[in-house]
């Protein structure tokens, strides 16, 4: 067993009963107070997903908390929604969120570029459109008429099937077209699956998982075989209220370098990471994913810090073009929604690779989503 591992199973061994007491009181996640020399705060939100497992996995067993010392006290914060962690953000009331990157683009983009940067990836993939076994659809041919769900109205995955309907010759109902696509939450959207109300969903994990295995559901598009040539695409991002970031270089550092260092760790110990996470999923939501549906959600996620840039342009561009950003404005120029350098500082230091810091405006042509589909 490396030393990582090994400090962080005395992590968790220390820290479970006290977390777990903490939990039952609030539903923010929070931490002992520091003695009388701690002089700073973070507060940083993210969501009980998959695709946040750095988080979870970090925060609930208080292995953020070890890295940032004791001069430092961070507040997590839980959020559902990408629009409700960016606007508490916007409005001062946390500091650095993990979250998707339409949210983060909404954003950038409604503060005129001055609210938020993006500062280190999380998560690529574990996007997938699934569709009911006897809703008699084998092949994009098959989709007129059909119902299909989204979890949040222009939200990442939203735009993901508006633009893949789009590509295949359909338009939604209220665009005058012949599919239907029905925002609801993801719980919703098991339940219509169930009664066979809907015909297929554009989901995350470890909702697509759900659907394969509880609800009659196959898979008609792994996402990632959207994103040519590498199949990566962002689905999580990490973003930094930019007045916090520049006041308090030290602390964002120590928080990327936790966030390295866990990522590295969950990609080098799956079966440990999966059930490490899914005792800090039940911690935060009272509940656990069935083992073999987490493992398969798991396989179709990549955990990295790479924040994915071009992805994110291009899917910036899919918003804009059907409607869901700066709607009857110029096209948006988000090229500066980046600042890699303390991430790129705590790769130099771990001997890792830097990333690199341009990037290309949204008008750029980027490849993915919309170019990649026949």
């Amino acid at each position: 067993m490396d030393n990582y591992t090994t400090k962080k199973l005395t992590i968790v061994a220390i820290g479970i009963i006290l977390a777990a007491t903490m939990f039952l009181h609030s539903p923010v996640v929070g931490y002992a107070q520091t003695s009388s020399t701690t002089t700073k705060i973070l507060r940083v939100g993210y969501f009980p997903n998959v695709n946040h497992a750095q988080a979870v996995i970090g925060f609930g067993i208080g292995e953020f908390q070890n890295e940032l010392g004791s001069n430092i006290q961070v507040q997590p914060y839980i959020f559902n929604a990408g629009s409700s962690a960016i606007q508490a953000l916007l409005a001062n009331r946390i500091d650095i969120a993990y979250v998707g990157p339409g949210p983060a683009v909404n954003g950038y983009v409604a503060s005129q570029g001055n609210g938020l940067r993006v500062i280190s990836g999380a998560a690529s993939g574990g996007v997938v459109f699934v569709v009911r076994n006897d809703s008699g659809i084998k092949s994009p041919k098959d989709f007129a008429n059909k119902v299909f769900a989204s979890p949040q109205l222009g939200n990442t995955q939203d735009i993901a099937l508006r633009i893949y309907l789009h590509s295949k010759g359909y338009q939604t109902k209220d665009n005058g077209g012949n599919v239907t696509v029905t925002p609801v939450d993801n719980p919703t959207i098991l339940t219509l699956f169930l009664k066979r109300q809907i015909d297929g969903a554009w989901v995350p994990e470890p909702w697509a998982a759900r659907l394969l295995n509880e609800a009659g559901g196959k898979i008609l598009v792994d996402e990632r075989t959207l994103w040519p040539p590498d199949g990566k695409f962002v689905t999580t991002n990490i973003v930094a209220r930019t007045d916090y970031l520049q006041q308090n270089p030290d602390v964002v550092k120590k928080l990327l370098a936790a966030n390295v260092n866990e990522t590295l760790w969950i990609n080098n110990h799956a079966d440990d990471a999966i059930r490490l996470f899914n005792t800090q999923f039940h911690k935060l939501t009272g509940t656990t994913i069935n083992g073999n549906e987490l493992k398969q959600a798991w396989s179709r996620i990549q955990f990295t810090y790479d924040p994915l840039k071009l992805s994110l342009f291009q899917q910036a561009n899919n918003a804009y073009d059907i409607g869901f950003l700066a709607k009857g404005k110029p096209r948006p120029d988000v090229s500066g929604i980046y600042d890699l350098t303390l991430l790129n500082q705590v790769l130099k230091e771990k001997g890792l690779q830097p990333l690199q810091s341009g990037g290309i405006g949204v008008g750029a042509g980027t490849g993915g989503l919309a170019e990649a589909i026949p």
